[in-house]
């Protein structure tokens, strides 16, 4: 069957997204992948694809059963073969997936990776003809991800039990240094990495940077400018997730919350609220998501900044799956680094571990201190097959637009007196940073910026990476001329020092 009728008649689409057919090409072919594409960007296809194509058992491994059985039920109402294998089956219905698997022809198998590790699942694969290993979630993979778990560790093995199988390693973000990672635990050989995806034109970035007072109107204002749809609003921590949601349906329908601490049963019945529409507004931690699938979601709204961009760039990207203008807001207060901050400084991990979660974190400031546009940020951070300069629809592109949030007025006013004092003390913290600058603070700080953006495009990497918006003002207001006066400048640690120390003295030293 070709290509496009394989796409149209067992899959309902017309084209293929970005990045899918290439990676498909790529692991029909023989060749281990490493893929790239973000929440919305259709991961599932690159792996139930080739089992239809081949027709042949494709093996996905997955974390969650929910996923697992939500594409079983898919692929079967679309006539594909498909079933999942976990702890709660009868052993009659384990008998009739593998009954089905050996009448032949196309199937794709889910299971966790514990399962992959069990002895009975090792010595059957063996003699399966198998057309692809899926690794769904790979980023779990590396402990230099966001979310490592220690079962995909020891996921390497399916290489050793079959290295004439090709495998597709799937996230929806991943830094190069994570796909390093992946590629040395799951011995992938030479893997094609594949990033594709990140760039969704119907969604509006944007960040405020705003006191912690002021965030509810800032969310109160998002939620009546989307009346319709859904909306997700992520928390810090189960305590502000509970008091956040209280709020809301204070003033708002059909509101539920949810994080870690609730039981399984009531997660489930929420997601399930959710997933069929009684709840429009939900309010949850990080513990919500993977796997979520609701295509209709207009606004993401964090009200308090997760710990890392890979984290805020999968969470924002639940927004818009069914291509519908959808808005993405970050409310950002100098509390959410110091709670962020703390989960760090408490954290088991290794000193190696904590200290590229400190440099994670520092990235994730600087981009929501940053001035450029948003989306083209994104793409040069995770080396995206396709770039932008300017998207036209981010707060810095277009903070005129329709579809930015502005605060409203009604709550500020109601908590006025706590917004100005809270204002006072951050003026007093930040002293000369917030002051306005002076005319030749601003030639300085005009010069670095466009120092900035061309070393940025010199080293391919955001202009983020290299110095946040609020190092550039210190440095145009200080006016450093040696390497001792730099010393102390927010944001500028040794490494900075050693790699951009002589370009920033000599533009500055030009403006003067």
């Amino acid at each position: 069957m070709h290509s496009q009728n394989i796409l149209a008649e067992k899959f309902g689409l017309s084209q293929f997204r970005p990045g899918q057919k290439e990676i498909i090409t790529s692991v029909l072919s023989g060749k281990d992948v490493m893929a790239v594409l973000p929440t919305g960007g259709g991961k599932s296809l690159c792996y139930q694809y080739p089992a239809v194509e081949r027709q042949q058992l494709v093996v996905v491994v997955s974390p969650l059963i929910a996923l697992m059985q939500d594409q079983v039920r898919g692929l079967r109402a679309r006539g594909i073969p498909a079933g999942a294998l976990y702890a709660k089956q009868t052993l009659e219905e384990k008998r009739q997936i593998f009954s089905d698997i050996k009448n032949g022809g196309a199937y794709v198998l889910y299971l966790s990776p514990e399962r992959v590790q069990k002895e009975g699942f090792q010595t059957w694969i063996l003699n399966q003809k198998v057309a692809l290993f899926a690794v769904d979630e790979a980023h779990c993979v590396s402990q230099w991800g966001h979310d490592f778990r220690e079962e995909y560790s020891l996921l390497s093995c399916l290489k050793k039990l079959r290295p004439d199988v090709p495998t597709l390693a799937l996230t929806a973000s991943a830094t190069p240094l994570v796909l390093d990672d992946i590629a040395k635990q799951l011995k992938l050989n030479d893997p094609e990495r594949r990033v594709h995806g990140f760039y969704r034109a119907n969604l509006y970035f944007q960040v405020e940077k705003c006191e912690e007072n002021e965030k509810y109107s800032y969310l109160h204002a998002a939620l009546k400018k989307f009346s319709h749809g859904r909306v997700l609003v992520y928390c810090g921590t189960r305590k502000t997730t509970e008091e956040v949601a209280g709020r809301i349906a204070r003033d708002f329908a059909k509101v539920g919350f949810y994080h870690a601490g609730l039981g399984v049963e009531s997660r489930t019945a929420i997601q399930k609220s959710y997933a069929n529409g009684e709840l429009r507004i939900l309010v949850a931690t990080n513990a919500f998501g993977m796997g979520i699938d609701q295509a209709d979601v207009r606004l993401v709204t964090h009200y308090n900044m997760p710990a890392n961009l890979d984290a805020l760039s999968q969470e924002m990207g639940r927004a818009g799956r069914d291509g519908a203008d959808s808005t993405c807001l970050l409310l950002y207060s100098g509390k959410d680094k110091g709670l962020q901050s703390f989960f760090i400084q408490n954290s088991e991990a290794s000193t190696e571990i904590k200290a590229l979660r400190w440099r994670n974190l520092d990235t994730l400031v600087n981009y929501a201190e940053g001035g450029e546009c948003r989306h083209a940020e994104i793409l040069t951070y995770y080396r995206d097959a396709q770039r932008l300069k300017r998207c036209g629809h981010c707060d810095s592109c277009a903070p005129a637009s329709e579809r930015r949030v502005l605060a409203s007025r009604t709550i500020i006013e109601k908590t006025s007196k706590l917004v100005v004092k809270a204002k006072s003390k951050l003026r007093k913290k930040l002293k000369m940073e917030d002051d306005t600058l002076t005319r030749e603070q601003k030639v300085i700080y005009d010069q670095l910026k466009k120092w900035r953006l061309e070393k940025a495009n010199e080293l391919d990497v955001p202009a983020f990476v290299i110095f946040g918006d609020k190092t550039l003002r210190q440095l145009a207001i200080r006016q450093p001329a040696t390497l001792t006066d730099l010393n102390g400048i927010y944001g500028i640690g040794p490494e900075k020092l050693e790699r951009f120390a002589s370009d920033v003295l000599r533009e500055i030293s030009s403006c003067l």
